[in-house]
């Protein structure tokens, strides 16, 4: 969704307030596509302080679907993002465009979703959302994971499988003491 905020910089000190609709049904990144189980609507706030600068003040509140890092159980992980940034819309009449590189789908310019008085809420709220996804996502603390040999969720129960691990530096002793067992 494409704001104008050209009527906005007639005045020193005008306000235009908006909330919206987050477009979005799912976030993709390098790491990975995520489902968006809830979103409730953004709320923007547009101050103009003068010379051609513009505050952005921005409420978005978003619940994804994230794997959990050690069981790969979908975890609900609710973000609530409150920030705060000031645009300089003379600085940005053709320097944002064509900063987006469709080949990784990552944000190359921090200014990329303002072309000339244009506001893109869409690219804004992407930005956020990337930067404030967390770094480890956990169903638990003390997640047992899955068993590295069968796939199976250790939280759920045991697998039965031989978890033991032996010291690769007896792994020739090992392998005479079951030639042995062989007789």
């Amino acid at each position: 969704m494409l704001i104008d905020l050209h009527p906005l910089l007639s005045q020193k000190g005008k306000v235009k307030q908006l909330e919206t609709e987050l477009e979005m049904d799912s976030f993709s990144s390098k790491m990975g596509t995520y489902q968006i189980i809830d979103k409730k609507p953004m709320n923007f706030v547009f101050t103009n302080l003068g010379d051609g600068n513009i505050l952005v003040d921005a409420d978005i509140d978003i619940a994804l679907g994230i794997p959990c890092d050690r069981c790969l159980e979908v975890v609900r992980t609710q973000l609530k993002i409150q920030t705060s940034i000031e645009v300089n819309l003379s600085d940005t009449d053709e320097v944002a465009l064509g900063k987006y590189d469709s080949e990784d789908d990552e944000i190359l310019d921090e200014n990329d979703f303002v072309n000339g008085t244009e506001f893109d809420v869409t690219k804004f709220a992407y930005g956020e959302i990337l930067v404030n996804l967390p770094m480890k996502v956990l169903c638990k603390e003390n997640c047992k994971g899955i068993c590295n040999r069968c796939g199976t969720n250790l939280n759920h129960g045991s697998c039965g499988c031989d978890t033991t691990e032996l010291d690769p530096r007896m792994a020739k002793a090992l392998e005479v003491f079951n030639s042995f067992k062989e007789v």
